[in-house]
C-alpha cells in the first residue's frame, strides 16, 4: 500500500538572504540598545535538503538563524561593554557571527552553509548617542591636530636635513676653493721661484760673459805691452802733436828715447 503525500512545500536551495530585525540587548554596563536588522546570506545545500527538512522541518532558518541571531547578538553584548559594541569592537561583529553559525551549523544542521552576515549600527539612547558624536568630534580633532604636528614635524625635519645638506654642500665647496686656492698660491710660488732663478742664471751669465770679456781685453792688452809696441805708441803720440813750420829757419828737433 502506497501512502501518497497530501501537502507539498517549495524548498529554496539558492543563495537567499534572511533579514533579521529589531533586535534588543543589553551591555556589560546595563546600557539597552537595540540592532535594527542582520542580514544573513545563506544557502540550503541541496544533497542534504531532505536531512535538513527531516530534522528541523521547511522552518529550519527559524531555529537556526533567526533565533540563532538573536542569541548570539546578545551574548556579544553582555559580553562586553557599550563602548566596545558601538564603536571598537563592532567592526568585527559580522564575521564573528558568521563563524558562530556556520560552527553551530557545520555540528547541527550541516546542510545549511552561511556565506556572509551584515549587521547595522545599533541604535542607543540619544544622550549616549550625542556624548559618543561629541566623543569622535573631540577624537577627530585630536587627529587633525596630530597629523598637522606630525607634517609640521616631518617639514621641519625635511627642513634641517636640506640645510644640512646645504651645510655640507657649502663646506665642501668651500674645501674645493681653498684647495684650489692652495694650488694656485703653490703655483704662483714655484712659478716666481722659476723666473728668480731664470733671472739669476741671465745676470750670472751677464755677468760671466763681461768678466770673461774684460779678462780677454786685459790679456790682450797684457800681450800689447811689448818695447815695440810701447815704441811705436810713443812715435804716434808725438806725431800726432808735431807742428810742421815753413820757412828759411827750421827748428831743430831732438828725440832723445832715452829721456821720457
Amino acid at each position: 500500500m502506497f501512502v501518497l503525500p497530501s501537502f507539498s512545500q517549495q524548498v529554496q536551495v539558492t543563495v537567499q538572504t534572511d533579514a533579521v530585525s529589531s533586535i534588543p540587548c543589553g551591555t556589560s554596563g546595563g546600557t539597552m540598545i537595540s540592532f535594527d536588522k542582520v542580514e544573513v546570506v545563506n544557502r540550503l545545500r541541496s544533497d542534504l535538503v531532505y536531512a535538513t527538512i527531516k530534522n528541523y522541518t521547511v522552518n529550519y532558518d527559524k531555529t537556526w538563524i533567526f533565533d540563532k541571531i538573536h542569541h548570539e547578538i546578545n551574548q556579544f553584548c553582555s559580553s562586553h561593554t557599550l563602548q566596545e559594541v558601538y564603536i571598537t569592537l563592532f567592526d568585527t561583529l559580522d564575521e564573528h557571527l558568521a563563524n558562530v553559525l556556520q560552527a553551530n551549523c557545520d555540528t547541527w544542521a550541516p546542510g545549511i552553509e552561511i556565506i556572509a552576515v551584515r549587521v547595522t549600527k545599533p541604535r542607543i539612547p540619544d544622550q549616549i548617542k550625542r556624548n559618543f558624536e561629541q566623543m569622535e568630534a573631540e577624537k577627530t580633532k585630536l587627529l587633525i591636530a596630530n597629523e598637522a604636528q606630525r607634517v609640521a614635524e616631518k617639514e621641519a625635519e625635511t627642513e634641517r636635513k636640506k640645510a644640512t645638506v646645504e651645510a655640507q654642500k657649502n663646506a665642501d665647496v668651500a674645501k674645493i676653493q681653498m684647495a684650489k686656492e692652495l694650488m694656485e698660491g703653490e703655483a704662483k710660488q714655484k712659478i716666481s721661484a722659476i723666473e728668480d732663478q731664470i733671472h739669476s742664471n741671465r745676470e750670472r751669465a751677464y755677468s760671466d760673459a763681461v768678466f770673461y770679456k774684460m779678462s780677454k781685453e786685459a790679456e790682450s792688452n797684457q800681450a800689447l805691452l811689448t818695447s815695440e809696441y810701447l815704441e811705436y805708441m810713443h812715435i804716434l803720440a808725438l806725431s800726432n802733436n808735431t807742428k810742421v813750420y815753413f820757412g828759411e829757419k827750421m827748428p831743430n828737433l831732438f828725440i832723445d828715447k832715452t829721456e821720457h
